[in-house]
């Protein structure tokens, strides 16, 4: 295995390994009965010059990392799926179905042995492909692992599979996509930072988690009663501001209006945002704002949910993933991705470690010009705030600049910011032409591509029964989602080549990423290395804005601190 090899590898616990090179031989068996430790020792090359292992998906990472081995660099099946034909299915028999252009909407599955299966599948039962060219369910269901024959096998048909992703990348990249190539490499290793997210998990402090959540819900219960009691009593904290003549259900949206409408306050509905922008009528709304917080906390992020996720190591632990199927952002379970900011005071660094939170500045806008090409706004990314410049040459203030930019991004062509919009189209013409041909081809239900290649579906465009304004709205909806799609997209393909460069330039300072949220970082690492791991958190974002950027005329920028709680990051 020579350096940057492509090599598919297969476990099968408690037997052995499936390994083939990718045109480089037939597969072979590694008898060991404990697997993970045998490719550890077969990959006990450097870092820096060992082969980039084929796996299936991220489910053969997970089992690595569970198992004590960390590989460098990996070919994720599943993740170069999803940047070739979009969408988040990505399972053996529909990427391999796919490649050989066959028909994946209803594939073979396990059934009962008669007389028609029979007949529909006369090829050899060793032989991993049917007579029809499909492979065989009761493989995929995981009889590759019944013998060492069948598992090498098996490792060879994941070479294969290579292979034909392999040519297929080739022909998108000679054609207009050329940084396919690349973010296969960075989407591959970013399901590996992944699996080891999802093991490692985020340094939580028990104590200090309980505290947050009980600021808002009160003490940890010890009862089913005394939980009912503290629920009464919030709710009492809201009722007290009517009169006690009716029963009102705080958790029914209709009584809410209801009893809004009790203190003369109407509302087409009962919507956050809508009741903030009233807080000041009436003592009642702020007292609803305020319950609707502690029973989000206490439904959503309370004591159940640290029980569940947090373990006796002090680590909170979600399932991770690389790409959510649309436009290719890092996702997360547990709440991770979506955890209220008044409880990161329980995310505190382990004794004798610190955080480095790097957050990324502006960063849509500045894609837009890397991928759009366009030198005006490229211009403007070169300050640390690119809405000043632009609010100069619209002549406009900030806020209204910042309004203009984002909407046009997100396709609000109307309302505050409407007028600066049409500014931005005379100033920056070659990006706002980027956003809109995004629209217009989505509007009709052609899918699109990424600057780094990903496919974002956009539907056949076909309108069924729908009338002529349906029609309309519904094309309109694609559109905006196209437009954003293009900008959100490169901006997690960015984000992410950035967060697999932090990955392996961390290694040598015991750097390891704990949280990627949207265009943040955050990298718990020794308390003696945490100055050298900020700079070394801020030089990749370069060395990665480097090798990403169409446009290296753009500045990228991030706000980098060293911390002990993420409640210290500035929100």
């Amino acid at each position: 295995m020579g350096p940057g090899d492509l090599v598919a590898v297969v476990v099968a616990p408690g037997v052995g390994l499936g390994i083939a090179g990718v045109g480089t031989g037939p597969p072979s068996f590694v008898d060991a009965p404990h697997p993970v430790a045998a490719l550890a020792t077969v990959a006990t090359v450097e870092r820096e010059i060992g082969p980039r292992w084929v796996m299936w998906s991220q489910a053969t990472a997970l089992d690595l990392v569970r198992g004590g081995t960390r590989v460098a660099r990996s070919w994720d099946v599943a993740a170069v799926h999803r940047l070739l034909f979009g969408g988040w299915r990505a399972d053996p028999g529909r990427v391999w179905g796919r490649l050989h252009e066959l028909q994946t909407d209803d594939l073979p599955a396990v059934g009962p042995v008669d007389l028609f299966s029979h007949i529909a599948d006369d090829g050899d039962p060793e032989d991993p492909v049917r007579a029809d060219g499909y492979l065989r369910p009761d493989w995929l269901a995981g009889d590759w692992m019944a013998d060492p024959a069948r598992i090498a096998r098996w490792a060879g048909v994941l070479a294969d599979v290579v292979q034909l992703q392999r040519g297929a990348v080739e022909v998108l990249a000679a054609s207009d996509r050329p940084a396919i190539v690349s973010t296969v490499r960075s989407e591959s290793a970013a399901e590996l930072l992944c699996a080891e997210l999802t093991v490692d998990g985020l340094p939580v402090d028990r104590a200090a988690a309980d505290a947050m959540v009980a600021t808002y819900v009160g003490p940890r219960p010890r009862s089913d009663r005394e939980a009912a009691e503290l629920r009464a009593a919030r709710d009492a904290d809201v009722l007290r501001h009517v009169p006690a003549t009716t029963a009102w259900d705080l958790r029914s949206p209709g009584q809410v209006k209801s009893l809004l409408r009790s203190v003369g306050i109407e509302v087409p509905d009962t919507r956050a945002w809508r009741l903030e922008a009233i807080r000041d009528q009436h003592p009642l709304v702020d007292a609803l704002l305020t319950w609707r917080k502690a029973e989000r906390v206490l439904t959503t992020f309370g004591y159940g949910w640290l029980d569940e996720h947090l373990g006796d190591d002090g680590r909170f632990r979600g399932e991770w993933s690389a790409s959510d199927g649309a436009a290719g952002r890092m996702t997360a379970s547990a709440g991770l991705h979506n955890m209220p900011t008044d409880l990161r005071g329980g995310v505190v660094a382990e004794a004798g470690h610190v955080f480095v939170r790097a957050d990324l500045g502006q960063i849509e806008p500045r894609v837009l010009a890397a991928v759009s090409g366009d030198i005006a706004l490229a211009r403007a990314t070169q300050a640390d705030d690119l809405y000043a410049p632009v609010a100069t040459e619209l002549g406009v203030d900030r806020a209204t600049a910042k309004v203009a930019v984002l909407g046009a991004m997100y396709g609000q062509t109307t309302g505050h910011g409407a007028q600066a919009l049409r500014g931005l189209q005379r100033t920056y013409p070659v990006a706002m032409e980027y956003l809109e041909a995004a629209d217009r081809t989505a509007q009709v239900g052609t899918d699109l591509r990424t600057y780094g290649g990903r496919l974002v579906r956009m539907g056949d465009g076909a309108i069924g029964d729908l009338t002529d304004r349906e029609a309309r709205s519904q094309a309109a909806a694609r559109g905006r989602y196209g437009r954003n799609a293009m900008v959100q997209g490169a901006a997690a393909e960015l984000f992410k080549v950035w967060a697999v460069t932090v990955r392996a330039r961390g290694h040598a300072l015991d750097a390891r990423i704990v949280l990627c949220l949207h265009d943040e970082l955050l990298v718990h690492v020794p308390e003696e290395h945490g100055d050298a791991a900020a700079t070394m958190v801020d030089d990749s974002l370069q060395e990665a804005a480097a090798r990403w950027s169409p446009m290296r005329a753009v500045r990228f920028l991030a706000e980098t601190t060293v911390i002990r709680s993420w409640a210290e990051a500035k929100p």
